[in-house]
């Protein structure tokens, strides 16, 4: 049976191609989800996808993921740096998470160099581009498969 892993990505992420290209390129979140479903086909993982511009909704995922995924790969967005209802959502959590940043943090502005995400993440992607959503599911099929 595949390994069930849930892709979220939160606020603003579907503006992805059009907002800020300099920053987060030119692909769109449907180019970056049919990415990671063919690669996850190809790792022998079943991969869902949600997006949402809503903290509550994005708890909701992570919750249901406790019933139905071994793997979450998130970028929060903005809720990086904001939210320990995510957090604490990803702490309930028992199966394993990557956070995943499209631009490098730690290179923008100083509010952006934290994120309480991170102290639950068992990987931290940041500044591969689209790429990095690849490169987590790449790194969850040797831990989960």
């Amino acid at each position: 049976m595949a390994k069930r892993v849930t892709l979220l990505n939160g606020p603003n992420l579907n503006l992805l191609g059009k907002r800020q290209p300099e920053i987060y390129g030119h692909e769109t979140l449907a180019d970056i989800e049919a990415a990671a479903s063919r690669l996850a086909a190809e790792l022998g993982l079943e991969l869902v996808a949600h997006q949402s511009n809503h903290e509550g909704a994005l708890v909701d995922y992570i919750q249901a993921a406790r019933d139905g995924s071994d793997a979450i790969i998130i970028n929060p967005g903005a809720y990086s740096h904001t939210s320990v209802a995510i957090l604490d959502a990803l702490n309930a959590f028992e199966g394993v998470v990557i956070e995943v940043h499209i631009s490098n943090i730690h290179k923008r502005e100083a509010f952006r160099h934290h994120s309480f995400v991170s102290s639950r993440a068992d990987g931290v992607i940041a500044g591969c581009g689209t790429e990095g959503y690849l490169l987590a599911l790449r790194r969850i099929a040797t831990l989960t498969v």
